[in-house]
């Protein structure tokens, strides 16, 4: 089982690594691959480095890292599952720990942004259709989870 830990600078190029593995070979299903592209160049290894001051970032370490999610108060970000971790709830891990924290911290709801391709993860975990809208990334979906 995987254990979930706070990111550190010395997991960004692991961490960018698997973000574009997952782009690549999953979210590829769903989006053209110009929108593929702009994200892998998003998600470099230094632009890793800088989300991490600016929101929590988390990893799932499993003999290295098959996971992570990033929180900025009640907003998820950047929630990524290697392909071979699929399905093996690693991302329910993730989320179910950051959603903790928020509660800690008073909140009673989180919300994301979610891809074509996670939109169905979110919605198994009990997360509800704001809305959809149209972004540099293509198509997102807005979802929210009232949490106890």
């Amino acid at each position: 089982m995987a254990t979930i830990r706070r990111f550190n600078n010395a997991d960004a190029l692991a961490v960018a690594g698997l973000i574009e593995r997952c782009l690549r070979e999953v979210n590829s299903r769903d989006y053209p691959s110009e929108v593929i592209e702009r994200m892998c160049d998003h998600f470099t290894e230094q632009r890793i480095k800088e989300l991490a001051t600016q929101r929590q970032m988390f990893v799932a370490d499993e003999n290295g890292i098959v996971g992570t999610v990033s929180r900025d108060g009640n907003k998820v970000y950047t929630m990524f599952v290697h392909p071979r971790a699929a399905g093996r709830g690693v991302g329910r891990l993730l989320m179910r720990h950051i959603e903790a924290l928020a509660v800690i911290d008073g909140y009673d709801h989180m919300e994301t942004g979610a891809s074509i391709t996670a939109h169905d993860f979110y919605r198994r975990l009990g997360y509800i259709d704001v809305r959809a809208t149209e972004t540099e990334f293509g198509l997102n979906y807005v979802l929210r989870r009232d949490l106890p």
